[in-house]
């Protein structure tokens, strides 16, 4: 999966579900668009809660999308209830847009995820039964994540958060994948941010620019993740493994040179969607779609002692 396209990808369909039965778990509806799982460990006392905000495109609550089936956010919401932290994973809106059929893409924001995540988290600090609330944003959702936690949050944890704005992380990919559309990529946004529309794009990078999509680019270019991340006054965690080909680590030392209080783990052989990695590309590639395969302890566990700290 070494290709730019995951990061903007709108194709729609019926996304792929993974239930969880052994644990204590409860799915909630936060607002007519927002519907998630919460897994809360049977503890006598407040737990803390961690919100998990999923990457692009139509992801569900855990972190699936049609014909991707990794159940990364999945597991990852479970390691942290072994470590008696609970957590709300959601689809994203345009989840449910899809399946009722009201998707306009033109209508897209990316501000509507920003009060999705303010609306679960105000939602869960009238909840006594959490001590803490923690926000964990995965790729796009670290961007979303970090803008929602200067609204109240206890703690914030970026995985595979881009320490740039949107267009600079894309250009910076076609760079490496595909130089000969660089210039026009640049020159393209350039036109985007200036004037709301990009008309002179190459058929190449359609998928970016075509009409439908080009305001829900827009309004994501207006949000640095550099000047977003210093606004928070709260923890932060910034991890990124070495292996993700989607987003580079040199996005998470933008991160951290931005924000040098926070704490910074780079995880030796985790990839985008936290699996280990031993080989090359092909098998990162096929780990996107293998539905039980573990996500690396050493997330779970850098993230778990961040917020029982």
């Amino acid at each position: 999966m070494k290709n730019y396209i995951p990061i903007f990808l709108l194709c729609f369909g019926i996304m792929a579900s993974a239930q969880t039965k052994k644990y204590n778990s409860e799915d909630l509806s936060i607002t007519p668009l927002i519907d998630g799982t919460l897994l809360l460990p049977e503890t006598k006392t407040a737990t803390p809660l961690a919100i998990i905000i999923g990457d692009s495109g139509p992801t569900d609550r855990n972190g699936n999308q049609q014909m991707i089936v990794n159940n990364c956010l999945r597991f990852l919401a479970e390691g942290l209830y072994s470590k008696n932290i609970g957590s709300f994973r959601y689809d994203k809106r345009i989840v449910k847009q899809m399946k009722q059929r009201s998707l306009n893409e033109e209508n897209i924001h990316f501000s509507d995820f920003i009060e999705d995540a303010v609306a679960i988290l105000e939602y869960f600090k009238k909840d006594s039964r959490f001590s803490k609330i923690h926000i964990i944003g995965h790729s796009q959702g670290s961007l979303v994540g970090m803008v929602a936690a200067q609204n109240g949050a206890d703690g914030f944890i970026s995985i595979a958060g881009a320490g740039q704005e949107i267009d600079d992380v894309i250009v910076d990919q076609l760079s490496e994948q595909a130089p000969g559309l660089v210039d026009n990529a640049r020159t393209s946004f350039d036109d985007l941010r200036a004037n709301g529309v990009a008309y002179n794009y190459s058929p190449g990078l359609a998928s970016i620019f075509r009409k439908q999509i080009q305001p829900f680019i827009y309004t994501w270019m207006q949000f640095d993740p550099q000047e977003e991340i210093v606004k928070l006054k709260i923890p932060v965690l910034i991890i990124n493994g070495d292996k993700d080909t989607q987003i580079q680590v040199s996005e998470a030392e933008k991160l951290k040179n931005a924000k040098p209080d926070a704490e910074y783990k780079i995880i030796h052989k985790m990839n985008h969607i936290f699996k280990e990695i031993e080989g090359n590309d092909l098998e990162n590639s096929k780990s996107y779609n293998i539905y039980n395969l573990p996500v690396m302890p050493e997330l779970i566990n850098t993230v778990g002692d961040f917020i029982n700290r």
